[in-house]
């Protein structure tokens, strides 16, 4: 069902303390991982968002049973895995899926197909086609693109450098790697997320990490429980939302901060934010803190370029509202792979922001905000099928006395059905 969600002005702070969803990119691999160890694995916190369930779909007709013990623990039962799909695998809108099952895919004795939604039938997969061709599979695709077909095939290792930093092409060829003759690596110009790396390890894989390089060989997984900690890019919009209404303070609890992810946390020290990172801990190899943050008037602008991008590519649409209020002008470079993200984000985000009064500059690998801009409402946003883009809009017109409307805000359910629920926890007229 079509959401046109009608936008209200937040004349009351943000008070309180929440706990945001599962993390995506551990919960995705929570199941694909833990599925390769044959065994029985209770997985705590797993995330309710619509992305997550079509990689557990998935893996329930590779032949895995699955059961709820409530809400958001589940138990998986891998014995039975991997036998042939009777139907094609819908990844619906998960990139995340697509690409990281594609590794598993590659290498197994039975066909498969992997489709997606129109959108995801749109993004780029030969990142991935190129890689796992390289090391012996045999895939069918529409141009380079969904749906992607899989012929039995026997895989090799390969030494692979990638282009450019991402931790889902990353993920793929490792995964493919546990089911290669032979040891793999992978080497990238910057360091990607690391959860895949970390979660081998957490069940025994034979896997080693230096620097920007990683190195696996054929592994026998020991399955064991986990607990999926939270996710900090659904923290964000909760971050940026205090940081912009006045007299806020909020707590949030069970944030992953994995270094490789929290670019963000970085970006906002150098911006001044008033935030503090408490009670850091370690869950299942994965740093874990809770985060308080508080109104800040004066905010510094920033550039954001580099080594850091891969740690905060997904969060960059509500980093770039976060800039519109900075004092002077800030500027994000080599994010050109926001073009080929569920929407060309850049594009999107200049556009987007642009009807608000917003003086930003699209470049070729990012944009260019000049601050503080006065946020104005009444737009009519288009969203092009973005969740992130959809939750930054929203977090942007808390700030401005006039209503907006953001079309198609239904996309939000992708990744977080409960953001509006957890904005109204925090006094958000949502």
């Amino acid at each position: 069902m079509t959401i046109n969600l009608v936008t209200k002005y937040q004349s009351t702070p943000l008070k309180g303390v929440i706990t945001i969803p599962a993390d995506k990119s551990i919960a995705h691999r929570s199941l694909i991982i833990g599925s390769l160890t044959g065994g029985k694995i209770k997985i705590s916190n797993y995330s309710s968002s619509a992305d997550c369930i079509s990689t557990l779909n998935i893996i329930k007709n590779l032949g895995a049973e699955i059961e709820f013990l409530d809400e958001k623990t589940l138990l998986l039962d891998a014995k039975n895995c991997f036998m042939a799909p009777n139907t094609s695998l819908d990844c619906g809108n998960s990139g995340t899926s697509m690409r990281l099952l594609s590794g598993i895919c590659a290498g197994q004795k039975f066909s498969s197909e992997l489709i997606g939604d129109i959108s995801l039938s749109r993004r780029p997969m030969a990142r991935v086609i190129k890689p796992l061709e390289l090391m012996g599979a045999k895939i069918f695709s529409n141009d380079n693109k969904a749906p992607l077909k899989f012929e039995p095939s026997n895989l090799c290792g390969i030494d692979y450098v990638s282009n450019i930093a991402s931790a889902q092409v990353k993920s793929c060829i490792l995964l493919a790697g546990l089911n290669a003759q032979g040891e793999t690596s992978v080497v990238e110009p910057y360091l990607s997320r690391n959860h895949t790396e970390l979660m081998l390890k957490f069940f025994n894989a034979d896997i080693k990490c230096v620097d920007n390089k990683t190195v696996i060989r054929k592994s026998n997984l020991e399955p064991k429980n986990l607990d999926v900690v939270g996710d900090i890019s659904s923290a964000s919009f909760f971050i940026v939302a205090t940081l912009l209404v006045p007299n806020s303070e909020i707590i949030i609890k069970n944030v992953g901060i994995n270094q490789t992810r929290s670019g963000i946390i970085d970006v906002l020290f150098k911006m001044g934010a008033n935030i503090e990172i408490l009670d850091k801990k370690n869950v299942c190899m994965e740093d874990v803190a809770d985060i308080k943050i508080k109104y800040t008037e004066n905010l510094k602008p920033v550039t954001i370029e580099g080594s850091i991008i891969p740690r905060l590519i997904d969060e960059l649409p509500i980093i770039a509202v976060l800039l519109t209020q900075a004092n002077g002008t800030s500027i994000v470079k080599d994010a050109s792979d926001l073009r080929n993200k569920e929407s060309d984000r850049i594009k999107l985000v200049v556009t987007q922001l642009k009807k608000m009064g917003c003086d930003i500059e699209e470049t070729n690998d990012g944009f260019i905000i000049n601050g503080k801009s006065e946020l104005k409402g009444e737009c009519d946003f288009e969203i092009a099928h973005d969740h992130r883009l959809a939750m930054s809009l929203f977090v942007a017109s808390l700030v401005t006395e006039k209503s907006s409307v953001i079309n198609g805000f239904e996309w939000v359910n992708t990744s977080f059905p409960t953001f509006l629920n957890c904005m109204s926890d925090l006094g958000v007229n949502a």
